[in-house]
């Protein structure tokens, strides 16, 4: 290296006689230096560089430590950078280059799910048929099979409360993947075509990750509570419309997904698209079509219910025949009615703690108080505990579907019938 600079700086000091032509410019001699012959030179010497952290230069402090691991966005690079150099070389925003694509930071912020979850799970049980369903989906989309047309919508749907969206969150963490999420209510706005531009800039998020060299899948919650048709009392908006025409799409030209008024020839990396649902006859019939979306009904048999509740109650050193005798006493209930069940465990330690501080001090001592929170011993769960709490639970599900008082006052004008239910079972 040291040797090149020396001939470099030879070659800059050379005085060239005879045959370089002379100037009047203040009366000095041009003199013209062959560049090809440094250029030569320059590059017969290899030489890399390279950003380096220096932990004793470099302090957290450093605004410019961060760019040694580019993991950000390149858009939001660029809003990001306006104002940390002087503004003689940066344009207004809003105009040229300097315009980002994609319209605010909130987008990254509010659609990136980040996962704590330890790889082996911490004892979370995940069901074999939905992780292989999950898994061959999202590896199949990634790779290049000869003249095969993989759909890149996974649709699962079933009934409601069986894990669908935990059961995703578990298989994401386990490959190590921190998708980019939306749900329902992210499906309509109170403007026109502004749902399916987020779909489209979210789906370009996740492109960009892929881009960059980290898996991930872009991961939409509840699609048919947002974007089905729920009875005929169901408004079909512009919206609607414009998220399964946006759907349909994207599921079409995965590699070329553009955004309003930003149409180049650029193409994009594949995204896996995962969707949840409950029943997926209320969608647009052309989207769900199999070329386009792969269905897969989820069901949990009983030993998939056994081994979710296992892992429910995994802390509280419930025995695995208490958990089977649980499961088959409530044959008909949800997986997260088990759950329901585990957090009316502490009802009675929370009624303890309030009669010692007093009603009137609850609010006092839980908001910004400068005490510490209450912290209570684990209660001891049995099985007869356990099955007290699920019959209750039990019950008031019951009460919600015997007493239905909106069509009895939107039938007749019941006028002196409050306490009717209440007589007739005697609890009056």
């Amino acid at each position: 290296m040291e040797s090149v600079l020396r001939k470099n700086a030879f070659l800059v000091q050379l005085k060239v006689k005879g045959s370089n032509p002379r100037t009047t410019f203040y009366g000095k001699r041009l003199i013209m230096v062959n560049s090809k012959a440094i250029s030569d030179k320059i590059s017969s010497g290899s030489f890399k560089v390279v950003a380096e952290v220096d932990e004793k230069k470099q302090t957290d402090k450093d605004r410019w430590k961060g760019l040694v691991n580019d993991v950000s966005d390149d858009q939001q690079d660029i809003s990001r950078g306006k104002g940390m150099v002087d503004t003689l070389f940066q344009a207004p925003m809003g105009s040229g280059t300097h315009h980002a694509i994609m319209s605010s930071y909130d987008y990254i912020s509010a659609g990136l799910r980040q996962y704590q979850f330890d790889n082996n799970m911490n004892g979370y049980y995940i069901a074999p048929a939905f992780m292989d369903k999950l898994l061959v989906h999202i590896a199949k989309n990634f790779m290049n099979l000869p003249n095969i047309k993989v759909p890149l919508i996974l649709g699962i749907w079933g009934g409601k409360g069986q894990g669908k969206s935990f059961q995703c969150e578990l298989v994401f963490a386990k490959m190590g993947i921190n998708p980019i999420m939306m749900s329902a209510g992210e499906l309509e706005s109170g403007n026109a075509g502004e749902p399916a531009k987020l779909i489209r800039q979210r789906y370009r998020e996740a492109a960009d990750r892929i881009a960059k060299g980290k898996m991930c899948v872009l991961f939409i919650n509840d699609l048919d509570a947002g974007a089905g048709r729920l009875g005929g009392t169901t408004q079909y908006t512009v919206n609607n419309q414009m998220v399964n025409a946006t759907l349909m799409n994207i599921a079409d030209n995965p590699t070329n997904v553009q955004l309003p008024g930003m149409y180049n020839k650029q193409e994009n990396p594949r995204v896996p698209v995962i969707v949840t649902g409950n029943d997926f006859s209320t969608l647009y019939a052309p989207l769900i079509r199999d070329g386009r979306m792969e269905k897969f009904y989820w069901a949990p048999t009983r030993e998939d219910r056994i081994g979710v509740c296992t892992g429910i109650f995994r802390t509280d050193n419930v025995p695995r025949e208490d958990i089977v005798k649980l499961v088959d006493a409530f044959p008909g209930q949800s997986i997260d009615f088990f759950g329901a069940i585990r957090a009316r465990a502490y009802d009675d330690e929370v009624r303890k703690w309030i009669a010692s501080v007093g009603v009137e001090n609850i609010g006092r001592k839980l908001v910004n108080s400068r005490e510490k929170l209450p912290e209570f011993e684990q209660p001891k769960m049995t099985v007869e505990k356990l099955l007290e709490y699920g019959s209750m639970l039990v019950q008031e599900q019951e009460n919600v579907k015997r007493v239905q008082l909106s069509d009895k006052y939107l039938k007749e004008a019941a006028l002196g019938d409050a306490n009717e239910d209440a007589i007739k079972n005697g609890t009056f």
